[in-house]
């Protein structure tokens, strides 16, 4: 339980920290509403569907959602990511704080997004299987669930040991390797006199272990993509792993 515990405490601490925005405020958001909209059009939508955006962050896919005129729901379980959304909350678009372990809304959503490699920050695989069984269980029959994951086998081939960015006058120190089947990075700076230091663990999850997860929930694979362009997959090229998946 005690394991359990330090991980958790890693997400929700990083995640909720403002230092976690400062490092990451310059994130390909053009490349990202490309993909939300190739993504779209190859899901075709209703204009009636409701849609949650699962692990939203600060809400701004769920925004750009809500602009194209669908109904959406964000939820994360990061409080201050949650109390920064709210601010764009309005008839068609709400932001709650919540677990993926536990189920949302019962059989409520036509479409569950869950992008950017939202997923995999669990200590075991039970917890993953639990995550993945609460979000089919917030799916419609007939619904359909889209996980978005870096593609392992390539970001362990191609990991930067070392790296130092300075971003608004921090200068974050940050290590990366591959611990006990985690993906992990380790992000140390100082900022008004004061040292910090973070971590992201992600499970190194290949397309075998969601193959394996798949099949213990309610949900079928229908396709597999290989980058935000929606090409096919292809293990040892392929720069993200994109499964649509339908209840």
């Amino acid at each position: 339980m005690a394991a359990q515990q330090e991980t958790a405490a890693w997400f929700s601490t990083w995640f909720d920290s403002p230092y976690y925005h400062i490092l990451y405020h310059n994130r390909d958001q053009q490349e990202a509403q490309q993909f939300m909209d190739r993504l779209l059009a190859h899901l075709h939508p209703k204009p009636t569907d409701k849609i949650l955006d699962l692990a939203c962050g600060m809400g701004r896919y769920s925004v750009y959602l809500s602009q194209k005129g669908y109904d959406v729901t964000g939820i994360d379980l990061s409080e201050r990511s949650i109390k920064y959304a709210w601010q764009f909350e309005h008839e068609r678009l709400h932001f709650a704080r919540h677990d993926m372990r536990e189920v949302f809304r019962p059989d409520y959503f036509d479409f569950i997004l869950n992008l950017f490699t939202s997923f995999g920050y669990f200590d075991n695989d039970t917890e993953n299987v639990v995550a993945l069984c609460a979000t089919a269980g917030s799916l419609k029959p007939g619904g359909k669930l889209v996980i978005d994951f870096m593609n392992t086998d390539k970001v362990i081939n191609n990991l930067v040991a070392e790296e130092e960015k300075e971003v608004q006058g921090i200068n974050f120190k940050i290590t990366r390797g591959v611990e006990n089947g985690f993906i992990v990075k380790s992000i140390r700076f100082r900022d008004k006199g004061q040292d910090y230091s973070f971590e992201e663990r992600v499970r190194a999850l290949r397309q075998e272990d969601f193959l394996e997860y798949f099949g213990m929930t309610q949900l079928r694979l229908v396709e597999t993509f290989g980058d935000y362009r929606l090409n096919p997959y292809d293990q040892a090229t392929s720069d993200r792993m994109i499964f649509v998946l339908k209840k």
